[in-house]
C-alpha cells in the first residue's frame, strides 16, 4: 500500500482535481488518498483555508456570513460540477458550512480551529463522491472514524501514540481507494483540533507509518527538492536521494519542501517518502530514506542558508578554567526565556548564536547588561549581520578535507567566515557569515561541488 498526499495547488480546482485523480489511479498500490483544502488557482486567488478564517471570524464577530459562505460554498460547487456532481449531493456541504457556527466550542481557539481544518474535511468528501461518481470504488474516512487522536492547542495540535493503535486496526478493501482530509484530528473530548499551518503533510506521515504503508508519496509544484535555492542559483541539480536526517538539517536552514514537523512520524516508522511534482507525476522526484545501509551519490547533498539570525560574542582570559561559566549564561537567558540556536566555544572564546523572531531590541539590552555585570567579560560583542549556512552531505563522513575545501573556496571569494562548526554527526558543517556574503557563499560552495 502507498499513502498519497496532495497539497492545495493540486486540487484546486475541477482540472488539477482530475490530474490528481489519474495519479492515484496510475497504480492499483495507490490507495490512500491525504488531501489538502482547496488552494489558489491563479495568483490573486484566494485559498480556501483563509475563507474559512474570515468566515470564523465573522462568527466571532456577529457579523454577516451569507457571501463568505457562498464564495467557499461556490469554490466545491465548481469542482464538483466539472465532474458532474449533482446540486442535491453538493447540498451536504453547504449544509455543514451552514452548520458551523451552531456547534458547541469550548472557546473561540477551538472554534477557529473546526473552521479550517473544514477546508480539507469537504474537500475529501467531495473527491470520495467523485470518485464513485468516476465508477472507482472509494470511502471517505474521516479522522473521528480513524482515531486519529491528537493533544496539544487547538491549532498546534499534536499526535496522540494511541491513533497508532487505531489506525493498525483500521479495515481496508484491497479494491477500494480510500480519501482522508488532512490538517486536523480530533481531540479526547471530541472536538477538532489542527496540526499548524501545512498539516497536510503531517497527516499524511500519520497515515504513512499508521498503515505500515510502504512508500509515503508527498505530491507538490515541484520536480523534488532542490541542492539549493533556486532563487541564488539558477536551474540547480534536484536531489534523487537523502536521508531523514539530511532533510532535518537542510530543513532547518531553510528548505521548506516540508514543514519542519512532517517528517517526524514518517521517521520514526522508516517509511520512506518521495517528493513529486504533481503536473509531472513521472519524473522520479526525490526520495527521503532511512539512514540505516543508505549509500550516497555525492559527497555533498545540499547547501542552505537563513539570514534570521542575531550573535553574542565573549572574550575573557582563562574562561576555559572558569567553572559555571556557562551554566551562568544559560539562566540568564532562561530568566528572559530566550532559546539560543547554537553555541560554539574556543579556550577563551564563545559565541551564541540566536533566532532574531524570539529578541526585540529592550530584551538585547536586558540580556547584554547582565551578562556584563554577572560575568564581566573582557570583551563584550552583539552582532546583528549574522546569517547561517548549512553545508549537508551524508557522503562527508568518508571524505576527508571538505571543511579545507570550503574555506579555501570561499577564501577566493574574500568571504571570511565568522564561525565553522561540524555537527556531531559528521553529516553538516554549519557556517556563519555576514548577511550580505551570504548568498555569494553558498553560490561559491554549491559551484565548488556541484
Amino acid at each position: 500500500m502507498k499513502v498519497i498526499k496532495f497539497g492545495g495547488s493540486s486540487l484546486a480546482s475541477g482540472e488539477s482535481v482530475s490530474n490528481a485523480i489519474d495519479i492515484l489511479t496510475a497504480e492499483d498500490q495507490r490507495q490512500v488518498m491525504v488531501v489538502s483544502a482547496p488552494g489558489k488557482r491563479f495568483p490573486e486567488d484566494t485559498k480556501v483555508t483563509d475563507l474559512l478564517i474570515e468566515y470564523a471570524e465573522k462568527t466571532l464577530h456577529h457579523q454577516d456570513t451569507n457571501n463568505i459562505v457562498s464564495e467557499i460554498f461556490n469554490r466545491y460547487q465548481k469542482i464538483g460540477k466539472y465532474f458532474g456532481i449533482s446540486n442535491t449531493e453538493l447540498d451536504v456541504i453547504h449544509y455543514l458550512l451552514l452548520n458551523l457556527p451552531k456547534q458547541n466550542y469550548p472557546n473561540d481557539d477551538y472554534l477557529l480551529a473546526a473552521f479550517k481544518a473544514h477546508g480539507e474535511r469537504l474537500n475529501a468528501r467531495l473527491i470520495a463522491l467523485i470518485l464513485n461518481q468516476l465508477g472507482i470504488k472509494s470511502r471517505y474516512i474521516d479522522p473521528v472514524e480513524a482515531g486519529l487522536i491528537v493533544t496539544g492547542e487547538p491549532n498546534d495540535a499534536l499526535v496522540n501514540p494511541e491513533s497508532y493503535i487505531n489506525l493498525d486496526h483500521l479495515k481496508i478493501d484491497p479494491n477500494e481507494k480510500i480519501v482522508f482530509p488532512g490538517f486536523f484530528g480530533i481531540t479526547p473530548s471530541g472536538h477538532i483540533a489542527t496540526f499548524s499551518r501545512g498539516g497536510s503533510d503531517i497527516t499524511g506521515a500519520i497515515l504513512a507509518r499508521g498503515l505500515h504503508s510502504e512508500l509515503y508519496e508527498n505530491f507538490t509544484d515541484v520536480s523534488g527538492i532542490f541542492s539549493v535555492n533556486p532563487a541564488i542559483v539558477s536551474h540547480p541539480a534536484t536531489i534523487k536521494k537523502m536521508t531523514y536526517r539530511e532533510m532535518r538539517e537542510l530543513s532547518y536552514a531553510g528548505f521548506s519542501v516540508f514543514h519542519d514537523e512532517a517528517l517526524i512520524p514518517a521517521i520514526q516508522g522508516e517509511i520512506p517518502i518521495n517528493v513529486k511534482n504533481t503536473n509531472l507525476p513521472t519524473e522520479s522526484g526525490t526520495m527521503i530514506l532511512p539512514n540505516r545501509n543508505f549509500v550516497p551519490d555525492r559527497v555533498i547533498t545540499g547547501v542552505a542558508s537563513q539570514k534570521h539570525f542575531s550573535a553574542l560574542y565573549l572574550h575573557k582570559y582563562l574562561l576555559n578554567k572558569e567553572a559555571g561559566f556557562t551554566l551562568r549564561i544559560l539562566q540568564i537567558l532562561d530568566k528572559y526565556h530566550v532559546p539560543y540556536e547554537h553555541m560554539p566555544s574556543g579556550i577563551d572564546d564563545i559565541t551564541i548564536i540566536f533566532n532574531r523572531k524570539f529578541l526585540t531590541d529592550q530584551l538585547i539590552d536586558l540580556i547584554c547588561n547582565e551578562i556584563q555585570a554577572l560575568i564581566n567579560p573582557d570583551q563584550l560583542e552583539w552582532i546583528n549581520d549574522y546569517a547561517i549556512i548549512m553545508v549537508v552531505g551524508e557522503g562527508m563522513k568518508n571524505k576527508a578535507g571538505v571543511s579545507a575545501t570550503i574555506l579555501s573556496s570561499l577564501q577566493e571569494q574574500g568571504i571570511t567566515p565568522q564561525m565553522i562548526n561540524q555537527g556531531a554527526s559528521q553529516i553538516s558543517i554549519m557556517i556563519g557569515t555576514k548577511k550580505e556574503e551570504a548568498s555569494l557563499a553558498v553560490k561559491t560552495i554549491y559551484r565548488q561541488f556541484f
